[in-house]
């Protein structure tokens, strides 16, 4: 499969004990997993939430914006952050991205901003970071989505450290998973106390319970462990890459990858490249299906997200996958058509 939740004995281990114990609800371990997020991030205040999306409503909330108040979106971001900022009576401004990296370009932002754009929602897409530095200088808040960027750094400086917020979704398919959740991380103390008064106001019922909490915990503990791992397969698969007329996404000077899969911008058809590796018995699949372009279908208007929705696919890269198996999968990779 192209992705497998790093579950090990240890992951099932915390969930066992949260379910002996008989507690399964927000409580323990929901305090455990926010001491290390804010241990590794540095921050001064941080909550784990049922989803990502809830943890974006209510940063949005602590922004205490006007009615149809413009939000700025990555077109590569995934749809829910679109739903949400619609449904919670915004105006959702989709940004283009650049074609080789899949981030939202500098002067994409300027523009949505000239546009009305209050907020800027900067997706780290696919672990990629950008100049964090120019990002910053802009005169907007940013929160920054790192579901698939935990671990990165930009110049030695963790993603998720340079917005007034940050977002690290546990959904399935996001770089840790708890089976589903959302942290919501303010470095700061100024945010960190204004999460702290939002956090009275929020139902027991939103908070991620200690079951899912558990899982998390043992991930984020193992991050960087199982981030040397995904990078030695990373280099064998760049290496074999290497070899055809396929590029691999581009990662921004001063950055370091956190390896979330490993995506290739394809230079034919998909069709021919999926038939190619299922008879090789490898599973790929599109890397943007359910971001925002793809949910906006024809209505999408971002000329190079509608591009790199057809073209960008993941090949399975995960440390469970071994070192064998990754072997054999560069060897595919070095002969794609």
């Amino acid at each position: 499969p192209v992705y497998s939740s790093p579950i090990r004995r240890s992951e099932m281990d915390a969930v066992l004990t949260c379910m002996v114990e008989e507690k399964i609800g927000p409580g323990e371990m929901n305090q455990k997993l926010i001491k290390l997020v804010r241990e590794l991030y540095g921050a001064e205040g941080a909550l784990a939430l049922r989803s990502p999306a809830m943890a974006l409503v209510y940063t949005l909330k602590m922004f205490d914006l006007p009615e149809k108040a413009g939000i700025l979106l990555s077109a590569l971001a995934p749809s829910w952050q679109y739903i949400e900022v619609v449904r919670n009576g915004f105006t959702p401004i989709v940004l283009d991205v650049d074609p080789l990296t899949g981030l939202v370009t500098l002067e994409a932002v300027e523009e949505g901003i000239k546009q009305g754009g209050r907020v800027l929602v900067l997706h780290e897409t696919l672990g990629n970071v950008p100049d964090m530095e120019a990002f910053t200088a802009l005169s907007i808040p940013i929160i920054e989505d790192i579901s698939q960027s935990a671990g990165a750094l930009y110049r030695e400086k963790r993603a998720g450290t340079f917005g007034s917020f940050a977002i690290l979704g546990l959904e399935e398919r996001d770089i840790l998973t708890g089976g589903g959740g959302g942290i919501l991380i303010a470095t700061e103390r100024r945010n960190a106390s204004v999460l702290k008064n939002m956090a009275e106001t929020i139902p027991i019922t939103d908070f991620l319970p200690d079951i899912n909490a558990s899982l998390a915990f043992v991930q984020l503990k193992n991050m960087e462990k199982n981030l040397l791992l995904r990078d030695e397969m990373r280099e064998l698969y760049l290496r074999a890459l290497l070899q055809t007329r396929h590029k691999p996404l581009v990662f921004s000077e001063g950055v370091k990858n956190p390896v979330y899969s490993f995506p290739v911008i394809l230079e034919s058809g998909f069709k021919d490249v999926k038939q190619y590796v299922n008879r090789k018995d490898i599973e790929i699949e599109l890397a943007f299906t359910n971001s925002i372009a793809d949910f906006l279908k024809e209505e999408n208007t971002c000329i190079n997200a509608a591009s790199l929705l057809l073209r960008t696919v993941l090949f399975p890269l995960y440390p469970r996958l071994g070192l064998n198996n990754a072997a054999k999968i560069a060897k595919v990779l070095g002969t794609l058509p």
